[in-house]
């Protein structure tokens, strides 16, 4: 889905190619339970939900702002599968049920609490985590040597053209990191 779709405001989005590859690497099902944490606008969430036709997709955000850009896009695209759930992980994911995939955009230096969390609720969950930021890399770096869990690590590099008088240059944008695991059957915390 092409960025400009939907309703933005101040709130960071996952642009689209980053997205088309963070998707990709959930490998959802369609009766995943998704957990979108940190949703930000929704972009995840919404796109994601359109693979759903058994699953659900919850958007976990604690901002004001944000929900109500979530709300909006969820209404714009008619994304039925989706549910809000307002406030901060790790404990707005208590109540909800089991995931059994998890895309962590961020978790406001949380991600060791959140993880754990995810997988005593489910320890086969596929995970996926979008990390622009080396200290928050070096915090899931950290988790998966600390529980010696084996990932995937993907640099997305992403430049777009623009228009500049009769020319076009490529812009660069912000290098994102895409770090996935679990979801092959195995309990990743024996």
């Amino acid at each position: 889905m092409r960025d400009e779709l939907f309703i933005r405001g101040d709130v960071p989005m996952t642009k689209s190619e980053v997205r088309a590859v963070s998707i990709s690497k959930l490998e959802l099902d369609q009766d995943s339970i998704l957990y979108d944490i940190g949703a930000g606008t929704g972009s995840v969430s919404i796109e994601a939900s359109r693979y759903l036709t058994k699953g659900r997709v919850y958007a976990i955000e604690k901002k004001a702002e944000a929900i109500e850009l979530i709300r909006a896009n969820k209404e714009k695209f008619g994304a039925d599968r989706l549910e809000i759930v307002e406030g901060a992980a790790p404990e707005a994911l208590t109540s909800l049920e089991a995931p059994s995939h998890v895309f962590i955009g961020g978790t406001s230096g949380s991600m060791d609490k959140v993880i754990s969390l995810v997988l005593e609720k489910n320890p086969r969950a596929r995970i996926v985590i979008n990390a622009i930021a080396l200290e928050s890399l070096a915090e899931v770096l950290s988790w998966l040597k600390k529980h010696s869990i084996i990932a995937e690590f993907v640099q997305v590099q992403i430049s777009k053209g623009r228009e500049a008088g009769a020319y076009h240059l490529m812009m660069g944008q912000n290098p994102v990191y895409v770090v996935s695991f679990g979801g092959e059957g195995r309990n990743l915390l024996e």
